[in-house]
């Protein structure tokens, strides 16, 4: 597997342009949340006799997994990623209770991703996970590091 850095530096190369860069600060947050509040969506049965109902879903299954990628890259950086992912659920327990989950997940997706693609057009640059899916993962990672960058902390 590749060295985070190597990630990141190839994540930035088709990041360089500062509209971009804002799309991307604006987008890849909303995101990511409406990633997981779309998949908290898709029930587990058989997870219920294991876990509280709440948690019997693909976006755990999916956060688990994701999260195994971000440890074998990097402890702090997986620890980044976990504060944000909690974060995301306890927005998702919110929106679970207000019968709209679907509807306003989607209708973030959407926005945000055409945000996204505005930003890689005025780049003029495809997004890196045309290339590698796994950048879908990377661009969280990315934005963290320019935060753990900023306030002195290695990744």
């Amino acid at each position: 597997m590749k060295p985070l850095q190597t990630w990141l530096d190839q994540y930035g190369e088709s990041h360089q342009n500062k509209t971009n860069k804002l799309f991307h600060w604006l987008c890849v947050p909303p995101i990511f949340f409406s990633i997981l509040a779309l998949f908290s969506l898709i029930e587990i049965p058989i997870l219920n006799q294991y876990v509280p109902t709440a948690i019997a879903n693909f976006a755990f299954i999916f956060s688990f997994f994701a999260m195994l990628f971000y440890v074998r890259l990097s402890i702090p950086m997986a620890l980044g990623i976990l504060a944000f992912t909690l974060l995301c659920f306890q927005g998702i327990f919110w929106l679970n209770h207000t019968n709209y989950t679907f509807e306003i997940s989607i209708s973030i997706f959407i926005v945000a991703w055409i945000g996204q693609f505005i930003g890689h057009k005025i780049e003029g640059a495809k997004p890196s996970f045309i290339d590698d899916i796994k950048f879908l993962l990377i661009g969280p990672a990315w934005l963290i590091s320019f935060i753990y960058n900023k306030i002195g902390i290695k990744y």
